[in-house]
Formats: C-alpha cells, structure tokens, sequence
C-alpha cells in the first residue's frame, strides 16, 4: 500500500496490532448496511410570516431530537460558496507532509491522529485531525503558511457558532426551560470546537474504523461533510448508513443536552467507517458550556445526579485512559434512575415551542 508524505503512519504505529489480532484471520468483506434519511428541516421556515409554519419548524426540530437524535437541515444560513472554499482550504492544509502537521504548532498545536491508546483493532480510528477552540480561530499566529484559511475558517466558525445557537435556542425553550441560564449564557468561545477531519482511505480491512463508535460530549454537534459517505448511527438498535446530502448539515445532540432534557432529547452513537478507496473529509462544530457550568435536569425527578463539565470531561478522559472506551453518561445515572429512562416520552418535548425573531439566511 503506498502512502504519501502527508498521510500520518497509522499502519506503521498499529503494524504489529494489526498483524496480531484474531479479528481478521478470515477474509473479511465489507457488509452494506441499510441506508437512512435522517429527518429533513427547513430552516427558512423559521422565517415565515406565518406563525403555524415556524412552529412547524421547531417541532420538528425538537421530535427529530426526541426520536433520532439526529436530523439535517437546509437553508442553514452557510452558503454553498463559504462551504466550498472551507473544503478547499482543508483539503490543502491536510495534503501538507506530515511533519509539518505534527511538529509546527499549527492551529494551536491542535493535530491528532489515530487512536493512541487503542489496545486492540476495535479501538482504532483510521483518522487524522485538528480540533481547535474557537478563541483560536482568528489567531494569525497558528496558521503559519496557511494564510488564506484563517480568513475563511473564522468566517466559517462564526456562521457555524451562530446556527448551533439558533437550534440550541429551540431546543431549551421547548422544554419550558425559563429560569435556568440559557446555554447561550454558559457556552463560549473557550470551550466550543471547530474540527477539521480527514479520514484517509483504508483498503487493509473492512473492520477499522475511521472513528470510533461514540456519542458526544457537547450540548449538540453541526457536521459538514462531504459526499463521501461514512457516516453510520445506530437507530432501533441496529447501524444505519446516513445518505449524504450536498446542501444539508447534519445535526446530532450530545450527551449534555440528554442529562438536562432528562432525556428528551438523546445523544445516539455513531461512527464513520473506512473508505477502502476514497479519502472522506467533514467538519464539525462542537457547542460546549464552560468547564465550570453546572448540568442538571430540567425536571424531577431527575436521571441524572448534577455534575459540572469538567467533571464529565475528566470522568471521560478517565476511561478512555483506563479502558480504551468512552463510558459517558451511564456514568452518571442516579441510583433507581433505570427505570426512569424507559418511561421517559417524547410528549415531555411538546411543553412550549420557540419562535425566533431572526430568520435564517439562504
């Protein structure tokens, strides 16, 4: 298998792993799983002069969030042009050689690749990444040679930064959430994400990953990727491929905004699988409380004991140091609280429902 200087040696580090492992001693072949179409919102809707289409709109916002956990949308106020060029500029900076990646400090030192604790092959993530804090963003320092992607990453954030606060908006006051601090309150530039993902292709196994099975860490997640494909979540139960759509960007609710719905709203894992043939990029925007913002159910009694995000965040990185897997919010539950998440409906969503004053850009 030939490799160019830009790709970093996820074979080399995992040689002897993968040489070893009982996984693959049979051939493997790639199964085709079924296909799904996520849930489809309009956000020009919300912009409608009639009242009854924007509450439409939120609706199913908030059902798609209830019984996905994931949906897309179109009309999303990120213009195909801002798009194009952010791939473009991504797609550059990852075709740099490797080194340069790994050792010149760009986008605040944020470069990653690969799984490095993985034990075995169910561990891998077949990937490499910067994940940079919005505070970062604008930085003329960490971009070095890459001058022109500081212009339209910061363009790119901030539009991103801007949509998750409109969907988050919908979401917590369709809860009926009043007295508790809006998450526009208690998330910040500190703490939100913009990941750049670039999954190389991978034709030694149809059994690694390109990134592990997961859920995330955030209120909610805004996905951009490309027509590639990979993407799969599990629904009833089983793994479902997400069929990509050009003018949309998927949405997906994290492990926060489940603990303080009480559950409404869940936080599903997913995956991305290899490509054997075609290298796959996307980017993703995290919305993130400060570390110090307090998470609790809006409701009693509650699923979830109250903790902090930096206490879930060290909890977290505390199994993954320990085990190789993320156990996430099971670690959390309160005694007798089981029970609590099977009675849990979605009709608890249906409290009150969020009309903006903005309408969204096409």
């Amino acid at each position: 298998m030939v490799h160019s200087d830009s790709d970093p040696p996820l074979l080399n580090h995992y040689g002897t792993l993968l040489c070893h492992s009982t996984q693959w001693d049979e051939p493997q072949t790639r199964v085709t799983m079924e296909e799904c179409q996520l849930p489809l919102i309009d956000l020009c809707d919300l912009g409608s002069d009639d009242e009854m289409v924007r509450r439409a709109c939120a609706a199913a916002i908030c059902k798609a969030s209830s019984e996905w956990g994931f949906f897309q949308v179109v009309n999303h106020g990120i213009s195909s042009q801002l798009v194009d060029k952010m791939r473009c500029e991504q797609v550059k900076l990852f075709r740099a050689p490797f080194e340069t990646k790994a050792t010149s400090g760009l986008l605040n030192n944020s470069y990653r690749w690969g799984s490095p604790r993985a034990t075995c092959p169910n561990q891998f993530s077949w990937s490499e990444a910067f994940h940079v804090p919005l505070t970062k963003v604008s930085d003329e320092a960490c971009y070095g040679d890459f001058k022109s992607l500081r212009e339209v990453m910061t363009c790119f954030a901030a539009a991103m930064s801007e949509l998750s606060r409109l969907l988050a908006g919908i979401l917590t006051e369709n809860l009926g959430n009043w007295k508790q601090a809006s998450i526009s309150n208690i998330c910040d530039e500190t703490t939100c994400f913009l990941r750049l993902n670039h999954y190389p292709a991978c034709p030694i196994s149809p059994e690694i990953f390109g990134l592990v099975p997961h859920t995330d860490s955030d209120f909610l997640t805004i996905l951009c990727q490309d027509q590639v494909g990979g993407l799969q979540l599990m629904k009833d139960s089983k793994w479902v491929t997400v069929k990509p759509n050009k003018d949309a960007l998927i949405v997906n609710i994290g492990d926060l905004f489940q603990a303080w719905s009480n559950d409404v709203y869940k936080s599903v894992e997913h995956k991305v699988v290899s490509n054997a043939t075609t290298d796959r990029y996307s980017i993703a925007y995290f919305l993130c409380p400060s570390y110090d913002s307090l998470i609790e159910s809006f409701v009693k009694p509650s699923i979830y004991r109250r903790f902090t995000f930096r206490e879930y965040r060290e909890q977290v990185q505390e199994d993954v140091r320990k085990t190789g897997y993320k156990v996430g919010l099971p670690r959390f539950l309160l005694k007798g609280s089981e029970d609590l998440t099977t009675t849990t409906t979605t009709t608890e969503s249906n409290t009150r429902l969020y009309i903006p004053s903005i309408t969204a850009k096409s």
